[in-house]
């Protein structure tokens, strides 16, 4: 069964804008669940733009579905998600220039520095996955690194139009049916929205949709359980 994910970083984001105490992080979560989501994902950057290590302890404690931590490879976050053990750990490449995640982790060139931290936390019950381009190598280095899953990174799909998407999609079939062959769970995410989400539910073997932003910007007109609920029926759910 074909799962969402539901990132809500942009509340927090909200709550950020004023360094208030609301909109509450745990309120969030608790409307995406009764909408049915079946897991929430959260980004603890190293800059804590909008996710605080607040807000990753009170959700582990909150949560009755899956909580997915995205993070760098930094210390300080590697340190807080073998604390908070969630049920998956997302590593991801991060800037402090860039506004969102600009692309895929290169594991393929990391895999010396990546695998003690997989290794510590697999150690730790904690699933890994890594967040990568639709390219066979790092399909391939993801798989040699003995990670049960990827996300496969649908940031070029979302932004492109006619051709260049068809291309883009090819790339991300391609890549999931690789990924499936040796032996890896598939999810995807980033950019997707209502408009953009059909072609990607086609994407074979696909177990897990991580999408936040714009799930939360239609939530500001129709409300988050609303906005949820239309993302699910997107998904023929």
């Amino acid at each position: 069964m074909l799962r969402l994910g539901v990132n809500i970083d942009h509340v927090a984001t909200l709550r950020q804008a004023r360094r208030t105490a609301y909109p509450s992080l745990v309120e969030a979560a608790a409307a995406c669940e009764r909408a049915g989501a079946h897991g929430i994902t959260i980004h603890l950057r190293e800059d804590r733009r909008h996710i605080q290590d607040a807000d990753v302890y009170a959700l582990r404690k909150t949560l009755a579905v899956h909580l997915n931590l995205e993070m760098a490879n930094h210390p300080d976050i590697v340190a807080v998600a073998l604390d908070v053990r969630p049920e998956e750990v997302c590593l991801v490449p991060e800037r402090r220039e860039e506004l969102t995640t600009e692309g895929g982790l290169d594991v393929a060139g990391q895999l010396d520095e990546l695998a003690p931290v997989v290794a510590a936390l697999r150690d730790a019950g904690v699933c890994v996955s890594l967040f990568i381009d639709p390219d066979l190598r790092q399909v391939e280095a993801a798989a040699a690194l003995g990670v049960p899953y990827v996300e496969l990174h649908t940031g070029a799909y979302a932004e492109r139009a006619g051709e260049a998407r068809e291309r883009e999609l090819a790339r991300l079939v391609a890549a999931a049916a690789r990924a499936h062959e040796v032996g890896l769970t598939v999810n995807a995410g980033h950019g997707l929205s209502l408009d953009n989400v059909g072609p990607v539910l086609g994407l074979p073997h696909l177990d897990t949709l991580n999408i936040g932003h714009s799930i939360v910007c239609h939530a500001v007109f129709v409300g988050l359980e609303r906005a949820v609920r239309a993302m699910l029926e997107k998904m023929g759910m």
